[in-house]
C-alpha cells in the first residue's frame, strides 16, 4: 500500500465532500481512512485554508466544498495530468 501525501489526502477529503454534496463531519471521518487525530488536522486546515465550510441547519451540522476547494481540485487535477503526460 501506498502511503498518501498531505496534498492527495487534502485531495481525498475534498472529493468526498464534492460527491456527497454535504456530508455530516462523522461519515467524512470514517471515509476519510484517517485516524479521528490525524482528520482534525487535515479538517481544521480545510477550514482554515477556506476549501471546505460547515452549513449548520437546525441540529445538525454539514461540511460543504466552496468555491476555492473546487478550484483546488481542479488545479490539482491539471497538475496531476501534467505529471503524467510528461511521464514525471
Amino acid at each position: 500500500m501506498v502511503k498518501r501525501g498531505k496534498l492527495e489526502i487534502m485531495r481525498d477529503i475534498l472529493n468526498l465532500v464534492r460527491d456527497n454534496n454535504k456530508i455530516k463531519p462523522t461519515p467524512l471521518l470514517r471515509k476519510s481512512g484517517l485516524s479521528s487525530s490525524s482528520f482534525k488536522e487535515y479538517y481544521k486546515e480545510l477550514l482554515d485554508k477556506g476549501l471546505i465550510s460547515e452549513l449548520d441547519s437546525s441540529s445538525d451540522r454539514y461540511v460543504i466544498l466552496s468555491e476555492k476547494g473546487f478550484n483546488f481540485l481542479q488545479r490539482y487535477s491539471t497538475i496531476v495530468d501534467f505529471i503524467e503526460e510528461f511521464e514525471l
